[in-house]
């Protein structure tokens, strides 16, 4: 499994994954083992029994209920609270709305759409990210220069 949480022990806690293959509902899984693996966690599944079974579940999405979930430090939250989130320049000026998030090539990548329906992808990385304000659901950025740029200009 391709993981987004920080560490693949997470699974070692869960009794109950999901498993959502695109266009259909979750099915529900009772874990059975789980362990570490570079990058990655090896879950065994009760719907996965072989190879075969397993390769069919292949680009799944697997999913957790929150009430499942170890809790998280004070200081911290989980990544899909920013979702919905308003995200703005230093300056204040309004970029977009944060709309998902991805792990793309070990990177976690925000898709933030602006007003004119441009997707901008925007590496979430301490050099850009200057400011979170969950309560107030306010993402400041400061991106390099040209990058958003890129991507309202490429229609």
């Amino acid at each position: 499994i391709d993981m987004f949480a920080d560490s693949p022990l997470i699974f070692a806690d869960l009794q109950r994954i999901y498993l959502r293959q695109e266009g259909k509902k979750p099915r529900p899984c009772a874990v059975l083992a789980a362990r570490g693996h570079p990058g990655r966690a090896l879950v065994l599944v009760d719907r996965c029994q072989g190879r075969d079974q397993a390769e069919a579940w292949r680009g799944a999405v697997v999913l957790a209920r929150e009430r499942d979930l170890p809790p998280v430090a004070e200081d911290e939250f989980n990544l899909d609270v920013l979702l919905g989130c308003t995200v703005q320049y230093v300056d204040t000026t309004r970029l977009g709305t944060l709309e998902d998030i991805q792990e793309l090539a070990g990177q976690i990548i925000w898709y933030i759409h602006d007003e004119s329906g441009h997707e901008i992808l925007l590496p979430a990385v301490d050099e850009f990210v200057v400011d979170i304000d969950v309560e107030a659901g306010i993402i400041v950025v400061d991106p390099p220069e040209g990058l958003v740029e890129l991507y309202q200009h490429s229609t």
